[in-house]
């Protein structure tokens, strides 16, 4: 078939150039326009190189239609055959053409084939613009070279050519990218004093690179100093605004900007609204959510999946797993498919539930439904069933997740390890973390935890100390819970004298106590009648900035009473009742 439409292609150019009298130039540029405006680049090319072949004279504005077609259609290679071409052929080129070979080497990043057009067509007289410099000022920050972004803006003014505000514009948005916000508040403020002023997309970029990086204050200051002049705000400067409030949970912020944006006569579209339940989901607002969700439905603007997921997530966490199902069933009424983050999301609402059954009911339904599991999916089902002390069923999943060529992450080790330790099954979980370190998967500080976690359950302890050792020798700092965790599991052997020598140990190392760890010391030295050790950690606590708390004060005065010290017991009793503690019943 492709060479009957080649054949047919050599027949018509053949026709025309036989024909007598040899047609204008301008025929061949409308047969080559023809091709290219049916979206046909590559035949359009074909006819241009068989026209070449016979040496027919074919206008810039016919080379150009090609090449911008070419390159428009992700053939760049192709559009830089069609350029040598032109250019060996000594077609007529222009600014025009050097502009469109440039962005066609920018958008690959190639700067050096960029800088061999430039200097081929200055031979022929053709010198960049303003619109080839903005191309590869555009193309500089993308690469990450903000220097030779703001060189060429430098280079543009020296050769008189001046700066636009497409240009000022590209070097916003390049610098916001690269995070140079005292720079691009300077050439923000440079604009006016160059006549260029800035325009909604100007201010829109500010706004949204201040948001990115939750600078409220800033981007609020730039959006009010466009309302003072008099410059609209679009629906791209409300969706930054209205996205970083609902981030930061702040949705009365968030509403009155939505309130705002209908008073420009803006009508919000669906990733606003999503932005908008998203934030009441996290805040744990499901009436509101629904609220919202029913009045984008009202404005005509239908949830699409995301929406749909958003909400599915916000159910799954309140627990309203009824009211998820509800939703699920409405997904599917109106057409809107679930995809695979619907089922993952459902799948752990039931999970963290407990209704392990039903997440393996809707697993069977996501793989008939031809959708493929991640490795998301089998770590919340294998999570759900090791929760449930299942280990069966999790290695079932296990060995079927591998079936699929689906592999463990970190997660799926860590879920695994700390659950065969949790049932004291430190061998077995020690088989796992070899595994994973044999697949060059790094165990991280919760994969140790667990492991030390599981040595302290089954009475262990000094192996997990042992176990602390390896970890900082691999480069992996213990946390505030490695250390509560060796603490309690040498109080529960009743060794005392190493749990305080952890104390110090994690002081050395840095690593803040907190009020557990104090309080099983302190408890640990009352409960046996060292009630002066106990003291002096206690006095060291408050020293710290730590406050005590109720638990703290009953350790304390129990240890009292025990040894007979009943005006220190009451004494702290009194303390504890100002600080608004309740004692014990007992006490």
């Amino acid at each position: 078939m492709s060479r009957r439409h080649g054949a047919c292609r050599r027949e018509i150019v053949s026709s025309l150039l036989g024909s007598s009298p040899t047609p204008q130039p301008r025929v061949f540029d409308l047969l080559i326009r023809t091709y290219t405006q049916s979206r046909k680049p590559r035949e359009a090319f074909e006819a241009f190189r068989l026209i070449l072949d016979h040496r027919v004279p074919i206008p810039a504005a016919a080379s150009n239609a090609l090449l911008a077609a070419l390159s428009r259609a992700g053939w760049p290679h192709l559009a830089a055959d069609a350029y040598r071409l032109v250019f060996s052929s000594n077609s007529e080129v222009n600014t025009y053409t050097l502009n469109i070979m440039v962005h066609n080497y920018c958008k690959a990043l190639e700067f050096d084939k960029v800088d061999a057009v430039i200097s081929e067509m200055e031979k022929r007289c053709v010198f960049p613009d303003v619109v080839t410099h903005n191309v590869m000022v555009d193309a500089r920050f993308r690469a990450g070279d903000a220097e030779a972004a703001m060189a060429l803006v430098d280079s543009m003014v020296s050769k008189g050519l001046k700066p636009g505000i497409v240009t000022y514009n590209s070097v916003l948005k390049g610098l916001c990218r690269s995070g140079m916000w005292d720079k691009a508040r300077e050439v923000f403020k440079e604009m006016d004093d160059f006549g260029v002023a800035p325009d909604v997309r100007s201010f829109t970029i500010l706004i949204g690179g201040f948001c990115r990086v939750g600078e409220i204050e800033e981007a609020l200051k730039i959006y009010k100093e466009m309302q003072h002049r008099g410059i609209k705000p679009d629906l791209v400067s409300f969706s930054c605004l209205i996205g970083l409030f609902a981030r930061r949970g702040k949705m009365d912020h968030a509403m009155a900007y939505l309130r705002e944006m209908r008073c420009f006569g803006l009508v919000p579209d669906g990733v606003i609204y999503t932005m908008v339940i998203g934030g009441f989901c996290r805040a744990g607002l499901m009436s509101d959510a629904l609220r919202v969700r029913d009045e984008m439905v009202g404005c005509g603007c239908l949830p699409d999946v995301v929406t749909y997921n958003t909400l599915l997530n916000g159910l799954c966490k309140e627990r309203r797993l009824l009211d998820a199902e509800g939703l699920l069933n409405e997904m599917r009424e109106r057409g809107v498919p679930p995809d695979l983050c619907t089922f993952t999301t459902l799948i752990h609402g039931y999970c963290i539930e407990g209704k392990l059954d039903k997440a393996l009911q809707l697993f069977d339904t996501m793989l008939n439904q031809r959708l493929r599991p991640d490795i998301v999916t089998y770590n919340t089902l294998i999570d759900g069933m090791c929760r449930q002390g299942d280990l069966d069923k999790a290695n079932d999943l296990w060995d079927d997740m591998h079936s699929r060529e689906i592999f463990p992450n970190h997660v799926t080790y860590s879920i695994l390890i700390d659950s065969h330790c949790e049932k004291g099954q430190v061998e077995d979980a020690f088989g796992f973390l070899d595994e994973m370190i044999n697949k060059g998967i790094l165990p991280n500080i919760m994969t140790y935890n667990s492991i030390i976690k599981g040595y302290c359950r089954s009475g262990n302890v000094s192996k997990g100390q042992k176990f602390l050792q390896n970890m900082m020798v691999n480069k992996v700092s213990p946390d505030l819970i490695t250390y509560n965790t060796l603490i309690h599991g040498y109080i529960k052997e009743d060794k005392m004298h190493d749990a305080f020598k952890l104390l110090n140990m994690m002081e050395k190392e840095k690593v803040q106590p907190d009020v557990v760890t104090y309080n099983m010391l302190i408890n640990g030295f009352s409960v046996h009648g060292n009630v002066q050790e106990a003291g002096w950690i206690f006095e060291k606590m408050c020293a710290k900035g730590i406050e005590p708390d109720r638990y703290t004060y009953m350790s304390m005065i129990n240890g009292h009473v025990t040894a007979g010290n009943s005006k220190e017991a009451f004494q702290l009793h009194d303390e504890m009742l100002q600080r608004g503690f309740a004692p014990d019943d007992k006490f």
